[in-house]
């Protein structure tokens, strides 16, 4: 398998996310966060996941990649706005294949999937971040033709910084 749209064989398969397929995506999440050396910053569960997919209001969506019926990746995304395009965009949070899956087209068929929803939707770009030490996958995206953004750096509030900064500025919106 190329993991090219067009050229998969059979029993392969790439589909949206359904409540079903919850424990299976906070499954790959903790497989995510300990190949990234981040499982201790892993706070999310089921059923905040389940909320977030599937409540009243979805704020991300998710597809999963199967071979022969068994789940063995998945790509987590959410919409974006560019005030500069005027337009939409997508944000590709999390992208995962089993270890074992890996080097056999799984990885670019989501992203595929996800590049061909964003065209879909007349967004104007797709984005993600990777760490810098993930050599496989920078060289993966590099392959498709993204570049680093080197010039921008992604700052972030987070726990109890974010309930601390709420706290402090109350009085001042």
């Amino acid at each position: 398998m190329n993991g090219s749209p067009e050229h998969v064989p059979p029993g392969v398969s790439v589909r949206p996310a359904e409540r079903r397929d919850v424990a299976v995506i906070m499954g790959f999440i903790r497989e995510l966060a300990e190949y990234e050396r981040l499982t201790h910053e892993v706070v999310a569960d089921e059923d905040a996941l389940e909320r977030c997919l599937f409540g009243e209001r979805p704020v991300v969506e998710a597809i999963i990649a199967e071979h022969e019926n068994t789940a063995v990746g998945f790509a987590l995304f959410f919409p974006t706005f560019s005030t500069f395009l005027g337009r939409p965009g997508l944000y590709l949070e999390d992208i995962y294949v089993r270890p074992e899956m890996r080097g056999k087209g799984f990885g670019r068929l989501l992203f595929d999937h996800v590049a061909r929803l964003a065209v879909r939707r007349g967004c104007g770009r797709l984005e993600w971040a990777v760490l810098d030490w993930n050599e496989p996958a920078i060289r993966f995206y590099e392959r498709l033709g993204a570049r680093a953004m080197d010039d921008w750096t992604t700052y972030r509030l987070t726990g109890d910084s974010l309930s601390v900064f709420n706290e402090t500025s109350k009085g001042e919106s």
